[in-house]
């Protein structure tokens, strides 16, 4: 029986964070766990999707139960039970949305399939993280490792594709750049730290699709131009400060592009009340300084998520499906896990 004054339980596990949330019908957040498994991956420099998997399926209920005692609950108390549906990891999915279902068919309680980045793009909407409501529409940008989109959101499962990237994703450039650098796993983080020490304006590197129409993104070029560079560097141990210098100039045309792709998707969405940015890569700072600084001369306000939720999270999962609830909305029990789930196509 749904009840729409009781707590909501998220899950999330479609990459390699384990995750599990609890919250309020108006958003508070009663508890939330997340565990990452960068230690399990860090030897194979990426995420092993079997890895994943088995180190999801070995945490998940623990954390769900830890999850309701910090909140004051039992399953039977839960308004719903929602998990991340895709896209992702189909290992991954499934261990959650078959717990989520599992445990909402026993509870008797409604289950929700959630899609990851609709999660992300509602999060600016939670309560607790805005000064006031964000209000529809706004312009989202994703920027995460396996995605960099520019979407209108117009309401709840209400989502046009202004723009997306036509080969790699800003995180992926970001995760591969590092790696050629030799940086450890993850190498966005290890990236941006590295840059603080360097000059960024020491190698002309190329700057993919600037000023051209639109708001796609295109990042495999920039990376090209590393590998190249870095090919034809003396070899032997590449010396700190050159790197640094290599990591700056690169974290330098990725922010010019970033810039440039939004000062597009605004004159795209004029109507927008405000620039969210959401994903991984949302966490880096001068990133944020930039779309900030863009967004502002817009004469619109940036908002992005505290660094805890800029990375995949349950707080979001269970966000996504109070905003569903309100609208009635329910999953069946069959509802199949999506790989592959365009947020447009909702």
């Amino acid at each position: 029986m749904e009840r729409k004054d009781a707590p909501i339980l998220g899950i999330e596990s479609s990459c390699d964070e384990t995750a599990a949330a609890i919250l309020a019908p108006d958003g508070q957040i009663l508890a939330e766990l997340v565990l990452s498994q960068i230690a399990d991956h860090a030897a194979f420099g990426g995420v092993v999707p079997e890895i994943a998997a088995r180190a999801h399926l070995t945490a998940l209920d623990a954390m769900v139960k830890d999850a309701l005692r910090q909140a004051g609950v039992g399953f039977a108390d839960l308004a719903a039970i929602a998990a991340t549906a895709g896209p992702g990891l189909i290992g991954g999915l499934l261990v959650g949305t078959g717990y989520a279902k599992g445990a909402a068919l026993a509870a008797g309680v409604p289950y929700l399939a959630i899609n990851h980045l609709e999660a992300h793009a509602l999060t600016a909407r939670l309560p607790s993280l805005a000064a006031g409501p964000v209000e529809f529409p706004y312009l989202l940008l994703l920027l995460s490792g396996g995605h960099s989109q520019c979407l209108a959101v117009e309401g709840v499962g209400k989502y046009r594709l202004l723009g997306a990237t036509l080969d790699d994703a800003v995180g992926e450039a970001f995760d591969k750049t590092a790696k050629l650098l030799g940086l450890p796993y993850p190498g966005g983080p290890a990236l941006e730290a590295l840059a603080r020490e360097g000059n960024a304006k020491a190698l002309p590197l190329p700057r993919p699709l600037l000023h051209r129409e639109g708001c796609d993104f295109s990042f495999s070029g920039l990376k090209t131009a590393i590998a190249q560079l870095l090919a034809a560097e003396p070899s032997g141990a590449l010396p700190r400060a050159r790197a640094a210098d290599i990591a700056a100039s690169f974290q330098a045309s990725v922010t010019d592009i970033l810039g440039d792709r939004l000062n597009h998707a605004l004159a795209m969405l004029p109507a927008a009340n405000a620039v969210i940015v959401a994903g991984g890569v949302a966490a880096n700072q001068a990133i944020r300084a930039r779309l900030s600084e863009v967004a502002g001369e817009a004469g619109k306000l940036l908002i992005a998520p505290p660094l805890r939720l800029c990375t995949d999270n349950a707080v979001m999962v269970a966000w996504a499906a109070i905003e569903h609830l309100r609208q009635g909305d329910l999953s069946a029990f069959n509802a199949p896990c999506k790989p592959r789930w365009p947020l447009d196509s909702l």
